[in-house]
């Protein structure tokens, strides 16, 4: 692989014998891995990641069986070390302040299971869509996806999350084996850029932390610009900061990518001011309580926790705790529980995903076979001695949708947008 002449000349400069080990990684193939959902346990048979919870070596096709149900999520090894390093505690809130695709988000909810509430945000509408797919898909009830500026987000949520995630816009330096065209914006200016944007969304991070909240910073480049001295500049800007933990990613030394990581506690709760927060409130009409309520009975074995809001005909169930979110763009406000029909409350494919085995009164079984073509738009045949309804489709016990169960035929109600072709 040609490399750009200044970064060649650079990274000579700073690795100096290793710089040869260094050049030759870059003419390797690309290390593929993947992680697996912990509310959704399967066995896998492939080479477990070092000091990993969840990651393991190899790849996996998006047309999978397990990909499908969200069992397992495609993530390059050393992308995985940023969720890793978090490893947020159960019941705490925390913000993925820049989320797309989803990688790093699904991670911190492996961790959180369906306890406190995770902010996933991205700026860009695009990647958004992506990412909210993403998240679906892996079945957790406690995340709520923004589209937002950091300070935009800023004025909303004053030091309020206990752990923020920051996988910083880079210069890439890390992705320029697995993605070459990474190299035709890389220059010395390029990198300049990145580091005057990656201190204005720190300094926004700053006014979003708790008092004794921690902020993980990643990049998926090397340059020291955007790596070391961003960590200098966050501890002199912030002196109450305490540096947990620092580590650089060489693709000579760690089977992956690029990668560069730091943890932060803020140890001083003047450097933040407590905010008191108009939480949001469930808004269902009467009319709407009562559909819900009905479904709820017939179909379900429990009460979802957290706020029930309706907007539109939508309804979602959104986490506990949560400030007012009206001034925001949200890209999916909580788990899509479903759609308020004429006289009747239809389920979502969220819903159904986001259930396990005996959450609901009536399930089906699926075999991989028919995972991977109900996942393609068509439906299936089950004679089953059940009653004609709403139908909660398993894979493994695991959630996969809903679907009507009419005369022994499960008509498809998988997203048309989500289909698989091929």
């Amino acid at each position: 692989m040609k490399l750009p002449i200044e970064f060649s000349k650079k990274y000579e400069k700073i690795l100096k014998s290793d710089f040869q080990r260094f050049v030759e990684t870059f003419d390797e193939i690309p290390i593929s891995a993947f992680r697996v959902n912990p509310l959704k346990k399967i066995e896998v048979e492939a080479e477990k990641i070092e000091d990993s919870d969840f990651g393991y070596y190899g790849k996996i096709s998006g047309k999978s069986k397990e990909f499908l149900v969200g069992e397992i999520y495609s993530q390059e090894p050393a992308a995985q070390m940023v969720g890793q390093i978090a490893r947020p505690e159960q019941d705490m809130r925390v913000l993925d302040l820049c989320a797309a695709p989803g990688g790093k988000s699904s991670h911190l909810l492996s961790y959180l299971g369906n306890t406190g509430l995770l902010v996933s945000n991205d700026i860009s509408t695009k990647r958004s869509k992506i990412l909210v797919e993403n998240l679906e898909r892996w079945g957790n009830r406690n995340n709520i996806i923004l589209n937002e500026s950091p300070d935009k987000l800023a004025d909303v949520f004053s030091a309020f999350f206990d752990m923020i995630v920051i996988d910083a816009p880079c210069s890439g330096e890390g992705m320029f084996r697995k993605d070459p065209d990474a190299m035709s914006y890389w220059s010395p200016k390029y990198v300049e850029e990145c580091v005057s944007r990656q201190k204005k969304i720190l300094s926004e991070a700053m006014k979003m932390l708790a008092p004794t909240g921690v902020i993980v910073y990643s990049t998926c480049t090397w340059s020291p610009e955007e790596d070391e001295e961003m960590v200098a500049w966050l501890l002199n800007e912030y002196p109450n900061l305490a540096l947990e933990f620092e580590k650089k990613y060489w693709p000579f030394e760690f089977k992956g990518e690029g990668q560069f990581l730091a943890r932060f506690r803020n140890n001083d709760d003047s450097l933040v001011k407590k905010s008191k927060f108009r939480m949001v409130k469930s808004n269902l009409n009467s009319e709407q309580l009562k559909l819900w309520k009905v479904f709820r009975t017939r179909s379900l074995n429990f009460e979802p926790k957290g706020i029930l809001q309706a907007f539109g005909d939508n309804l979602f169930l959104l986490p506990e705790s949560l400030p007012d979110l009206s001034k925001l763009r949200i890209a999916r406000n909580g788990l899509h529980i479903g759609v308020f029909k004429k006289n009747r409350f239809e389920p979502s494919y969220a819903l159904g995903i986001a259930l396990n085995k005996n959450d609901s009164k009536q399930e089906i079984e699926l075999t991989d076979e028919e995972v991977i073509g109900y996942a393609k738009g068509n439906p299936i045949i089950k004679d089953k001695n059940l009653p004609n309804g709403w139908t909660h489709l398993l894979s493994d016990g695991h959630g996969f949708g809903f679907s009507k169960y009419v005369d022994g035929m499960l008509k498809n109600n998988y997203p048309k947008g989500l289909r698989i072709h091929g």
